[in-house]
Formats: structure tokens, C-alpha cells, sequence
């Protein structure tokens, strides 16, 4: 099972690493989590630099994607060049989005006819792109997500692992993260946001 991280140049860091980090929770010897780039290594917002761990093409292959998001996803929607290497196709894949990454899926035409998430910058390029937003963390519609936020990039990832692998694992990945002390309010917050959205899943 290959879960593919999007990380593109200005991507933010925990859009893409709280998901690769929970994620990365799952300990089976069939599961991979990379982070997928489209060049060898990019640069954070804020400076990191992180090396290439798949590309964008080994994405198109992937079981499931999270798109990241960052401060430069208006130059990447923009680049017909970048975009046209995003093979990525909802009927074989499940596709999740964080912030501006559901400007990628908008204008990919993936989010037709679907409300999305996405964090409040990027809201009005997703609405000029014809998708309508909506004022909560996450949702789902069939096998496509997306979530508002930084820290809802919890939520697309307990989805990924609940789609995957089933509520229990999603569970127990989430407890694992969760801080001390408050780990039964965690997991039960993350379960009552991606729970109304899987009624198509492995079971749990």
C-alpha cells in the first residue's frame, strides 16, 4: 500500500508532515508513506528542505494522495507543464487535498459538481475556480477529501488509514499522536470528522 505525500517548492510543513508523521503510524510490512516531489529536493515556507522520497509520477501509481499545500500553489496550478505530470484518478485512488492543495484538485477538475475544504487564503481561488467552499474542517465525497486548516491535516490522514486499513487503525494511530492526557478527546474529535464520510471503506 503506497500513500503519496504532493510536496511541492514553499510547501508548508505541517500541512505535509503531521499526515506523513501519523500516517507513518501504521507499521505493516505492504505500507509506504513517501513524500512525492516534483524536482529532487524543495524548500519549505519557512526553509526546510527536504529530499525527494518518490516523484510526482510514481504518485499517479500510488494508492492513495494528499496534495499539501504552500505559498506558492497559485505558480504550481499555473505551470500546465508541472500539472500535466498530476496523473491522478479518484476511480482507483483516494485523493485528499490540505488547504490550498484543493486549489490542485479544483483545477485538475476533480472536485466537479463537490463542496471542498480549504483554508481561508486560499478560499476565494478555489471559488473563482467553481467550487463551492465549505466553513468546516473536513469532507469527503466518495473517494475524494479535503480538509481547511493546518491542523486538519490530522483528519485526512486518520481518513487514509480508516479508508485503508479500517476505524481501528485510524484509531490507534490517532491515540498514538494524540498529547497525554487527552488522547480519548483526540481520537474521538478525528472519529466524529471523517466518521459521516465513510460509508464506502474497508471494513473496520
Amino acid at each position: 500500500m503506497h500513500i503519496a505525500i504532493l510536496t511541492f517548492e514553499g510547501f508548508n510543513e505541517l500541512d505535509s508532515l503531521i499526515a506523513f508523521g501519523i500516517l507513518n503510524r501504521v507499521k505493516k510490512p505492504d505500507w509506504k508513506v513517501s513524500i512525492a516531489c516534483p524536482s529532487a529536493e524543495v524548500r519549505s515556507m519557512n526553509g526546510v528542505v527536504l529530499k525527494a522520497q518518490a516523484s510526482l509520477e510514481d504518485a499517479a501509481h500510488a494508492d492513495a494522495v494528499i496534495v499539501g499545500s504552500g505559498m506558492q500553489t497559485r505558480e504550481v496550478v499555473a505551470d500546465a507543464a508541472l500539472m500535466a505530470r498530476l496523473r491522478l484518478d479518484p476511480a482507483r485512488q483516494l485523493l485528499a487535498a490540505q488547504c490550498s492543495g484543493t486549489l490542485v484538485l479544483a483545477k485538475l477538475g476533480l472536485l466537479r459538481d463537490v463542496p471542498a475544504c480549504t483554508d481561508l487564503t486560499t478560499r476565494p481561488w478555489v471559488e473563482e475556480a467553481g467550487v463551492r467552499t465549505l466553513d468546516q474542517p473536513f469532507v469527503a465525497n466518495g473517494n475524494v477529501a479535503t480538509a481547511g486548516g493546518c491542523l486538519a491535516s490530522q483528519y485526512l490522514a486518520a481518513w487514509v488509514i480508516a479508508r485503508l486499513e479500517g476505524l481501528e487503525a485510524a484509531r490507534g494511530a490517532m491515540h498514538y499522536v494524540a498529547p497525554v492526557g487527552e488522547k480519548a478527546a483526540y481520537v474521538e474529535r478525528a472519529m466524529q470528522n471523517i466518521a459521516p464520510f465513510l460509508s464506502v471503506t474497508a471494513p473496520a
